[in-house]
């Protein structure tokens, strides 16, 4: 008895991408674009995060990489940005709003992007974790204009609470270069003049962010987009106090996410011929009569996941809900098919895996989903003619049965 089996291997990369083109640069000078992919990893299978992979620019890459990877940020520099000031700063103002004032979107805020084939939808959460960036004055005073009780540069350098430090400050007579963490929730961060400022500017915008995506498991192939945007000014998401005037009113932010998932089914050489045959083979019966129980063969096949997908069936020779085998006298008997999965892999339940029945209406195997990247691992087709089927077989010894069955592993889900 031969069944023959032929596999559909699919490989389908995965691309979560978080969106761009919506939006003008012309009607809005401050659009920024984010980008992430996930691919998996065969040397961390349990990694199931996005990689950050927007191009950084500014401060840490240029001018203090070490320093900002020792505490796990970075920053991307917006040269569209300006602010300038709106009259004279004067010496100890009353509110720290009238001086130099940061208060950014540090809350997560979620980001809906939708997949371009399917419109299916997923939150990503976006928040600033950084601001910095480089200003300007009149001089006189120049940076002596911080002068203070403390030392003028203290805050600059450090940073006010409940903004977090870096450590790095560069300055010249009438200008200078900083960058502060913010911590989530955080509040303004300020610095007071000790002397009254004629005019300030700021020449550009230094900000970090921090990103929560969605399980990438759980996400369809192909690229999401969407956008945030944030309001810019006094009393906006961006407030830069009620003197600094920046020269827009909104921060767009469109968002890419990419994902290059793999579905991939590997069957050792001669694996698609499957010959069934009794556990301990045909001597029992050829010598002592002895009926054989069953006639099977399990076939191992190697599969890579890191997305969800289904299984489906297609038969030379259809009999009720599986395949069938046929004889040259046109006697049929119906052989039933089933699958294991390493484990990693579950069924739509979160159940492991273990001879669950293919059928041709694709009822009990619609869903498996990845725990994690399972990276090569191997799993079970088993095929078996059942007692009573082998029964019928068994009435015309020497004859032989054989079928055609398509298994198939799809990752459109």
């Amino acid at each position: 008895m031969t069944v023959i089996t032929t596999l559909k291997k699919t490989l389908l990369p995965c691309a979560l991408a978080l969106g761009t083109a919506a939006f003008s640069t012309q009607a809005l000078a401050f659009v920024e674009d984010i980008t992430a992919v996930f691919r998996p990893d065969p040397t961390n299978p349990m990694s199931n995060k996005f990689t950050n992979t927007t191009p950084e620019s500014g401060l840490c890459p240029w001018h203090v990489p070490a320093k900002c990877k020792a505490v796990n940020t970075f920053s991307i520099r917006n040269t569209q940005f300006r602010a300038t000031s709106n009259g004279p700063i004067p010496a100890y103002p009353d509110d720290p709003r009238k001086s130099a004032y940061f208060k950014v979107p540090s809350a997560f805020r979620d980001v809906q992007v939708t997949h371009r084939g399917t419109g299916n939808v997923e939150t990503v959460q976006m928040r600033i974790a950084g601001i910095g960036g480089a200003w300007g004055l009149a001089y006189p005073p120049g940076v002596s204009a911080w002068g203070t009780p403390n030392h003028w540069n203290q805050y600059w350098y450090g940073a006010p609470a409940p903004c977090m430090p870096i450590n790095y400050f560069a300055a010249g007579t009438n200008f200078a270069l900083f960058f502060w963490i913010v911590p989530e929730n955080a509040g303004a961060c300020s610095v007071t003049n000790g002397t009254a400022i004629p005019w300030m500017n700021y020449n550009h915008l230094e900000y970090g962010y921090e990103l929560k995506t969605p399980n990438p498991l759980g996400m369809d192939t192909g690229v999401y987009e969407g956008s945030v945007t944030y309001s810019m000014g006094p009393g906006g998401d961006f407030d830069f106090g009620d003197t600094m005037i920046p020269n827009d009113s909104v921060a767009t932010f469109n968002f890419m996410l990419t994902v290059e998932h793999q579905l991939k089914i590997d069957l050792p050489p001669g694996g698609n011929r499957i010959e069934l045959l009794p556990q301990d083979g045909w001597q029992a019966w050829l010598s002592q009569g002895r009926q054989p129980s069953r006639l099977y063969r399990d076939q191992t096949f190697i599969i890579a996941a890191s997305t969800r997908f289904k299984m489906t069936l297609e038969c030379g020779l259809a009999i009720v809900n599986t395949c069938g085998l046929r004889n040259a006298n046109g006697d049929e008997v119906p052989v039933q098919i089933a699958v294991s999965m390493p484990h990693g892999l579950n069924d739509q339940y979160g159940q492991a895996v273990n001879k669950l029945p293919l059928r041709l209406d694709g009822s009990g195997t619609e869903l498996f989903q990845p725990t994690y990247y399972v990276n090569n691992r191997p799993g079970t087709l088993h095929f078996e003619v059942k007692k009573d089927d082998v029964s019928e077989m068994l009435k015309q010894p020497g004859t032989t049965y054989s079928g055609v069955a398509t298994v198939i592993w799809d990752s459109e889900v």
